[in-house]
Parts: structure tokens; C-alpha cells; sequence
């Protein structure tokens, strides 16, 4: 074939019924149900998406708002002293940070020197001092500026002592920070509705929609769910023009969107997988179209170091330059998957907005037990999706390194954090624990499969196996069980062998030790094989953290377990 006539082929189009027809005979004999997935907003995930499939009618809202591509880099600074603060800032800002940032959560003992310092660096850089108390002394800031210096000052302040900052027309003060929800279990669709209600909540206080507009900001944690995160903060600028609409025919401005790496997905084991996250989260973040964001070092739970400060603000920096998004206001736009998950967001998160409001508002939903047993319903649904495997937390969940961290205790406390009570059995189990022992019957080929499966899951926990050599007997398994002392046994081996071998081993097995099978069987067999001893069973989807605390019951006894 010439070249011209490559040039001129061309393919014929395939409907999307003809794709399905072509996904259901590869899942041979499963349904086509099973390729989709429910995500805990309640929303469908199907392997496909096309130009058919739901989206919004128009991008407008999300453009409009966005106003100029790119976003400000939000160094946080992690120290507890003034100077080292002041110190740290500069060197950062030196190294690409563009912005000063405290966290008045963790307080800290200011200088009058470092004060006046920071004043003439806010003249410079916008400012972003979240969950400021009225006594804390950096807001003595705002009283070494005066005149027209004020209207240089840009960012956000976020306390009630908002008199300090009088003239400062260019720092907003009223906000939504979902944070602290997002910690607590909420999902996107909550984030947002309760963004809105505070919104109205404020806008109830304030003579127009439009002041509000010019004072208000929102703030938001992402997480590592990737395509979610993008559609989150997309649809945060639709839902903002509804509501503005709702209360106001004026034309409304951009409001900022502030953003940070969400510490629920954090671990303090393998905690390099924190910066695999951090990025996820960070490039999520940006193509979602924030314009403020803080991207937390991956040992931010235990004790940030300065590489570890570094290789955080090089996440922004790398995106920045090597990806081309600072030229494009709404780079996510055009994928249908992500268009068809900003419009149910949207959908979803109005539904419950307009539920808060029916409720009394804001401050009324947020003080209910319809909000806290959302929030803990969430969470539940997320740890239950962990302990079953069917959410992956890298180096936790899965693939867990026993040696990974030497330092595996937390100083951050971030609450109901996804790993913690991975950890806490890590912590537990590396004092003390049972000899774990694998009878691995048959070839190498034949057990292996079963017997990693079984070392990793129990390593998620931080129990060590030790396997025993290529078994045939019975006779040859009770003689290795009786020579290690082992307090808890799996067997591993093929579903014929283990069928074959497991009335005579039991027989034969000290009743002492807890016995386990590795796999599924039906329910005759299992009932025969409980009935002559065995306990249970270890396999795919089985719920690891309520493994662990029978395993730890039966090791220490009821009254240690509560003790621990």
C-alpha cells in the first residue's frame, strides 16, 4: 500500500452497543454489571464514557470563573519558632514559594523583630493565615502597615478578628473551610453542599450577595481520588453561580478556590508512598482549577525535614513547568468521564444543600445528628473499604513493608485518618506477637499463590509467617508445627489437596494452636472442617482489621485486647 492510500483508510466507526457486546463476552459469563462501580458519593462508574454520555450544558460557569490559568504555590512552613519561621519562609520563597502561610492551629510565641519583618514581606507576597485566634500575635501584622500599603496586601485571613483589618480591602475573611469535614469522613458531594450553606449562612448577615462575593473564599483537602478531586472543585464554580443567581441577579466575580493535599490518605508506614499521593492529589488540584495550593511533605505526620519541605514544593514546581496546565484555564474539559461526574456533583451536592437549608441552615445541620451520623456512616464506608481490600492504601493495605519506618507513631494527630488503625496493630504486633506458621503442601508452584497472599495480608497488620518446607504429609506437618512451637497455623495448598489432608491433619493438629485454611469452600466442607477444629478461613475480601483483633483475642485473651 502506498503512502497516500495509508493516508486516505479509514475506520469504521463502532456504536457503543457494539463495544458492549465485544466487554460482555470477555467477562465470560459475568454480567455487564460488573464492570461498574458505585463510589461512596453514590455515584456509577462505568468502563466507558462518550460524547452520549450525561454532561453540562455549558462550560461558561467553570471558565468564566477560573478568569487566568495557573494557581499560587501555598508554602506551608512547619516549625513552632519565630524565627525559624521568618527564616524558613524567606528560603522557601527564594526555592519558588509565592506565598506566606501559618496555620494558627499550631500557635506560635512571636517577636516584635519577626513581626515587623512579616509586615513588609505581606506588602509583597498574599497572605494565608487559617484558623487564626483572636489572641494570637501575628495578627499584630496588620498594624505595621498603614496608608496605601494596605491595599498591596492580597490573601486571606481566617479569624474573628476581623477589626485588625479595616482598610485591607484585598484580604477576604469570610470562608467556607471544609477541611476539617473532609477529615471527619465527608465525601465531595458533602464538601460542597456544606460550602454553600455556610455560604448562605454568611450571606444572610451581609446587606448584598455581591459584598459577600468580594469577602468570601472557600477552602478545600484533596484526596487521592484522582478524576473525583478534579470534578470537586469544577463543580464547586458551578454550584457558586447558582447560588449567586439564588440571591442576586448581579454579576458575580471569581472567588478563590484554596486547596490542600488531604492527610486522610497519610500513613506513617512506607511513608514515601505519602509523596506518590501528595502528587496525585497536588496534579488533581490544578487541573480541577484551584488557585491557591499547599502540598503537605510526605513525613508531615511524623517530623517534616527539609528535603522532605523541599521535595514537597518541587511537586508545584515540577507541574508548573513541565506540564504546559499554566496556559489553560480548564484543562480537564472535554473528558467525558470528567464532565459526567461535575454535573452528578453538581446535581447531588444542590439536592443536599437544599436539604441543610430545609433543615434550619448551616449552623443547625452542622450541630445534628443527621451531620454526624452522615459523617460517621462515610467514614465506615471508607475503612470498610480498606480492611476488605476493595480500596487500595499502598504500604498499608497492601504490599506493606514490615520495615519500612522506624518511626511509625504519629505527632500529627489528623482525625479518623484511613491508616491509623493499620498502625496501631503494626505498633502492637512489633512489641510482641504469635509465631505465625504456613504448612505449604505440595510443589512450590502449587502453594506459593496462597502462601504470599497470606504473608501479605498479615503483614498489613505486622505479623511475621514463617513458611515450612515443601510438605506431602501429614505426619510431616505435625512433625515441623511441634518443632517451631508456633501458636497460630494457615495451611496453604490447592483446593484438592487441602481437601484431601484436612480431617487427618486436624485430627492430628494440638488443639491448643489456631488453625486456619487459606481460601473459600462450600459451605458442607466448611461446616466439617469447624466442627473437627479448624477456625476459619483466609481469603480474598476478608475483613483484615476484625482478622486482627480475633487473632489478638486468641493469642492475648479478651481482657488484654480491651486493655490495649
Amino acid at each position: 500500500m502506498l503512502i497516500n492510500d495509508i493516508k486516505q483508510a479509514t475506520f469504521e466507526k463502532s456504536t457503543y452497543e457494539e463495544w458492549q457486546d465485544v466487554a460482555v463476552k470477555s467477562l465470560k459469563g459475568l454480567p455487564f454489571e460488573k464492570l461498574i462501580s458505585k463510589t461512596v458519593e453514590g455515584i456509577n462508574l462505568y468502563p466507558l464514557y462518550t460524547e452520549h454520555s450525561s454532561r453540562l450544558e455549558s462550560l461558561d460557569p467553570i471558565r468564566d470563573a477560573k478568569q487566568r490559568p495557573g494557581w499560587t504555590i501555598a508554602q506551608q512552613q512547619y516549625t513552632d519558632d519565630a524565627h525559624s519561621f521568618l527564616q524558613s519562609l524567606r528560603e522557601s520563597i527564594e526555592r519558588g514559594n509565592e506565598s506566606i502561610v501559618y496555620d494558627g492551629s499550631n500557635p506560635i510565641n512571636w517577636h516584635d523583630d519577626v513581626i515587623i519583618e512579616l509586615a513588609k514581606l505581606a506588602i509583597q507576597y498574599p497572605i494565608y493565615f487559617y484558623r487564626v485566634s483572636k489572641t494570637d500575635e501575628i495578627l499584630n501584622v496588620f498594624s505595621q502597615i498603614s496608608g496605601e500599603d494596605k491595599k498591596k496586601v492580597t490573601g486571606v485571613v481566617e479569624t474573628e478578628q476581623t477589626n485588625l483589618l479595616e482598610g485591607f480591602v484585598n484580604v477576604r475573611t469570610v470562608g467556607a473551610d471544609v477541611i476539617e469535614a473532609h477529615h471527619s469522613g465527608a465525601d465531595a458531594v458533602t464538601e460542597l453542599a456544606l460550602a454553600l450553606a455556610k455560604a448562605a449562612h454568611h450571606a444572610n448577615d451581609i446587606d448584598s450577595f455581591k459584598t459577600l462575593n468580594e469577602q468570601f473564599f472557600v477552602r478545600f483537602a484533596i484526596d487521592t481520588h484522582f478524576f473525583m478531586e478534579i470534578a470537586k472543585l469544577r463543580a464547586f464554580r458551578v454550584l457558586w453561580e447558582a447560588l449567586s443567581v439564588a440571591y442576586s441577579k448581579e454579576d458575580v466575580e471569581h472567588i478563590p478556590i484554596l486547596s490542600e493535599t488531604s492527610m486522610r490518605s497519610y500513613a506513617t508506614l512506607d511513608p514515601y508512598v505519602n509523596l506518590l499521593r501528595a502528587g496525585n492529589s497536588a496534579f488533581s488540584a490544578i487541573l480541577g482549577g484551584t488557585d491557591v495550593l499547599t502540598v503537605h511533605p510526605h513525613d508531615v505526620l511524623i517530623n517534616p525535614t527539609p528535603t522532605s519541605i523541599r521535595l514537597a514544593r518541587n511537586v508545584q514546581l515540577v507541574i508548573k513547568a513541565e506540564t504546559q496546565v499554566t496556559e489553560v484555564i480548564d484543562p480537564s474539559s472535554g473528558s467525558y468521564f470528567i464532565e459526567s461526574l461535575t454535573k452528578e456533583l453538581v446535581e447531588k451536592a444542590w439536592q443536599l444543600f437544599v436539604e441543610i437549608e430545609e433543615l434550619g441552615g448551616y449552623s443547625t445541620y452542622i450541630n445534628s445528628n443527621a451531620y454526624s451520623e452522615r459523617l460517621e456512616k462515610l467514614y465506615t464506608e471508607r475503612i470498610e473499604s480498606i480492611s476488605k481490600g476493595t480500596h487500595s492504601l499502598v504500604g498499608t493495605n497492601v504490599y506493606a513493608d514490615l520495615g519500612a519506618s522506624d518511626e511509625k507513631e504519629a505527632k500529627l494527630s489528623v482525625r479518623n485518618r484511613l491508616a491509623e488503625p493499620f498502625e496501631k496493630f503494626r505498633m502492637l504486633f512489633e512489641k510482641d506477637q504469635p509465631k505465625i506458621g504456613l504448612l505449604t503442601f505440595g510443589e512450590l508452584k502449587d502453594f506459593k499463590p496462597r502462601a504470599d497472599f497470606i504473608s501479605g495480608f498479615l503483614a498489613t497488620g505486622g505479623l511475621e509467617t514463617k513458611w515450612s518446607s515443601e510438605l506431602s504429609t501429614v505426619d510431616e506437618a505435625i512433625d515441623w508445627v511441634n518443632g517451631e512451637q508456633l501458636n497460630y497455623i494457615i495451611i496453604c495448598a490447592t483446593n484438592k489437596v487441602t481437601q484431601e489432608l484436612m480431617i487427618p491433619l486436624l485430627e492430628k493438629l494440638p488443639c491448643e494452636i489456631t488453625t486456619d485454611v487459606a481460601g473459600k469452600y462450600d459451605d458442607e466442607l466448611s461446616k466439617q472442617w469447624i466442627e473437627k477444629g479448624l477456625n476459619g478461613f483466609v481469603y480474598k475480601g476478608l475483613d483484615k482489621l476484625e482478622k486482627f483483633t480475633e487473632i489478638l483475642s486468641r493469642w492475648k485473651g479478651d481482657a488484654d485486647i480491651e486493655k490495649t
